[in-house]
């Protein structure tokens, strides 16, 4: 689906301009997204694996949910959205506990151009991972993994399909965070 996304400036500004997702990944427009990362109060974390229909990074292992921002939509109505229609959760604002915003910028193979903010949350998953349906278009599939699993796919960066590699510090300070909430 083309949807409407604001864009916005190198600082993460919103301009007041609007356009077509596909033409602001044609141009290489800066935009935002948001990522919710789940974990549970046991200390483990969840993951989602791309869908083998996506166009960039097919079948990757990475963030619970992500998603672009709709044109005109707060970051924490995006989160809200995106974590309904991924996989079938029903959150609050007050849920989320906002981590940071961080710089993506890269280009693909596919012709994207990603130059992305990610507006970043983490957020208890309080259901069992059986009660979470994938959405087929967006989610191969989800697991849950430990602190210890998590730790040692970030040393491990690109092993099994694992996290861009190039987001290595990202990865840590997610980490980093959610280990100080479950302390």
């Amino acid at each position: 689906m083309d949807e409407y996304i604001d864009i916005v400036d190198a600082n993460g500004i919103p301009t007041g301009v609007s356009e077509l997702k596909s033409v602001i990944h044609q141009k290489g427009l800066f935009h935002n997204t948001v990522h919710i990362w789940f974990y549970t109060t046991t200390g483990d974390i969840l993951l989602s694996q791309r869908s083998a229909k996506k166009s960039i990074c097919p079948l990757m292992w990475d963030v619970s949910v992500a998603g672009h921002i709709d044109a005109g939509e707060s970051i924490e109505q995006a989160a809200l959205r995106e974590t309904k229609e991924e996989i079938s959760l029903d959150i609050t604002e007050s849920d989320l506990q906002k981590v940071g915003m961080f710089k993506c910028f890269q280009s693909y193979d596919s012709g994207i151009t990603d130059n992305e903010f990610h507006h970043t949350y983490i957020c208890e998953l309080k259901v069992p991972l059986a009660s979470l349906i994938p959405q087929e278009e967006e989610v191969e599939t989800l697991r849950l993994v430990s602190l210890e699993k998590f730790q040692y796919l970030i040393d491990h960066i690109g092993i099994d399909n694992h996290f861009v590699p190039s987001n290595k510090a990202y990865y840590e300070v997610v980490l980093g965070s959610i280990k100080k909430v479950l302390i």
